[in-house]
């Protein structure tokens, strides 16, 4: 028993000594990998620096059809939303009333002519005795003339009359202005319109083809224009070709022109409004839509840019950003002002420099001030546009 209590003894001790070197080695922090993104110098290539805008379509003409007599409305010859030609008949209201007028104003006419002639004929056979020297002769003369004279005012106010009663013949029928698309009617066959105070809407027709699109520039984007010595002016008034998308296109697929420029800025708002005016044969476009549009503010030759991917800009409240890798691959946020789109990239106006490392993968990861790892990836594919240029 004694025996067994010293080896026991023995053996704890000599556990505790081979335990003791290990108590005394450091734990050590081992810090996790550096994380990796992807890096993408900024693309360089001549670019059209667009004004972006934004504006609503409108109609090239629209008029509201009003019934300008009173009446009862006898026909409607279209279907409500339908193409009308210039000249159709789409309302047509009693007209019976108005065609007695003009007979009646006919009939006016001809005694008023009866009268004048035989008042014309009267003067000359006064005319000739008032040749004479009896006195008596002298005052019948004066007044055979005066009756010349009345019957003339009758014979033109009546034919004054009729030409009135033809006109408001012609009312009965209300026709298309131009070639466009009519509403829908808004009184009934059998109404009575006209009667009130003022005429009365019966539709109204527009021109959708070609169709406007009015937008607005920026006081600042007016400024660079006019400093441009190849800027717009009102001189290439049709010939500024004009791009149009709306919401739901990718890009500008809609090409027009600009027919239109202010001659001064809206003191108001800030901003000079310029109309495009774009063909739609098709009535793609239908007045009222949002659209989005851009313009090249100079007529001269495209200008060498610095480009980045969309995807690669932030913005806080200091504006727009991109994050860089610098030398010693650490991650640098640079404030950028940001430019035209060109496809999936963006014009850096000022900000970066052409070997600017900019992170354009794993955004979400990048923490200013932090080092990482880096692998260069490809910015984006070239706009078509810029395939075209090269």
């Amino acid at each position: 028993m004694t025996h067994f209590f010293a080896y026991s003894k023995a053996a704890f001790g000599v556990f505790l000594l081979a335990a003791l070197p290990a108590c005394n080695e450091e734990n050590k922090y081992e810090p996790p990998p550096a994380t990796q993104v992807g890096v993408a110098q900024p693309v360089k290539r001549p670019v059209t620096r667009y004004l972006e805008l934004t504006g609503n379509t409108v109609s090239l003409d629209k008029v509201e059809l009003v019934a300008r007599i009173p009446g009862f409305l006898r026909e409607i010859n279209y279907k409500d939303g339908s193409m009308a030609k210039k000249g159709d008949e789409l309302f047509v209201i009693e007209p019976a009333p108005y065609e007695a007028k003009v007979q009646q104003s006919e009939a006016d006419v001809v005694a008023a002519k009866a009268g004048a002639e035989y008042a014309e004929a009267e003067f000359q056979r006064q005319y000739t005795l008032s040749r004479t020297t009896q006195f008596g002769w002298q005052s019948k003369f004066y007044e055979a003339q005066k009756n010349r004279d009345e019957t003339r005012a009758k014979l033109q106010k009546a034919q004054a009359s009729l030409e009135l009663a033809k006109i408001e013949l012609g009312y009965t029928k209300v026709t298309a202005p131009f070639d466009g698309i009519v509403t829908a009617h808004l009184a009934a066959i059998g109404a009575l319109v006209g009667g009130g105070s003022s005429p009365t809407p019966l539709a109204t027709i527009l021109r959708l083809d070609p169709i406007y699109v009015n937008a607005t520039l920026s006081e600042q984007d007016v400024l660079r224009i006019i400093s441009d010595p190849s800027g717009i002016s009102t001189a290439d008034l049709g010939k500024i070709p004009i791009e149009l998308g709306l919401m739901d296109n990718t890009g500008y697929p809609h090409k027009g022109v600009i027919d239109y420029i202010a001659p001064q800025v809206d003191p108001s708002t800030g901003t000079l409004r310029v109309r495009g005016l774009f063909a739609n044969p098709d009535y793609a476009l239908l007045p009222g839509m949002f659209a989005h549009a851009r313009v090249s503010p100079s007529q001269g030759p495209e200008q060498e840019a610095l480009l980045v991917p969309e995807a690669a800009l932030g913005s806080d409240q200091a504006g727009r950003y991109v994050l860089v890798v610098d030398n010693d691959n650490v991650i640098d946020k640079r404030s950028v002002t940001v430019g035209p789109a060109d496809g999936e990239l963006r014009v850096i106006e000022k900000g970066l420099a052409p070997e600017d490392r900019v992170i354009v993968t794993g955004l979400s990861r990048a923490v200013p001030g932090e080092k990482v790892r880096t692998e260069t990836v490809a910015s984006a594919a070239p706009s078509k546009r810029a395939e075209a240029v090269r």
